[in-house]
């Protein structure tokens, strides 16, 4: 099995990311608080108890307006979910951030080369 599991879900226009499966890898279970913060395009959420934000009673987990302003989400974008388990970390990707990316590996595979 590996370390990371990954999950593609959507944010809709509260920050709520549809995808649960990835919350239950982490076993975070309804009211776990996490430090959620933008670090290089990304955000990273970790729990931490003094938090204030954690996964409601449904089981999903809510991204801060002010972090999707700074990653440039929208309503309805997608972002992919990367689970690490051993350090219970949950790391999710804008896909304009997946697409700097792949840049190179995609240039490669159609014979071309990154711009």
């Amino acid at each position: 099995m590996s370390d990371t599991a990954y999950a593609l879900s959507a944010v809709d226009k509260s920050g709520r990311v549809a995808d649960r499966s990835i919350v239950r890898v982490l076993c975070w279970m309804p009211g776990t608080r996490l430090d959620i913060r933008e670090k290089a395009g990304t955000i990273v959420a970790r729990p931490a108890a003094d938090a204030v934000h954690f996964i409601d009673d449904r089981g999903h987990l809510h991204l801060p307006l002010a972090v999707r302003r700074w990653c440039g989400l929208t309503p309805g974008d997608r972002v992919l979910l990367a689970a690490i388990r051993a350090s219970g970390v949950l790391v999710a990707h804008p896909l304009a951030v997946l697409d700097r990316l792949l840049a190179d590996v995609h240039a490669a595979v159609e014979g071309g080369e990154a711009s």
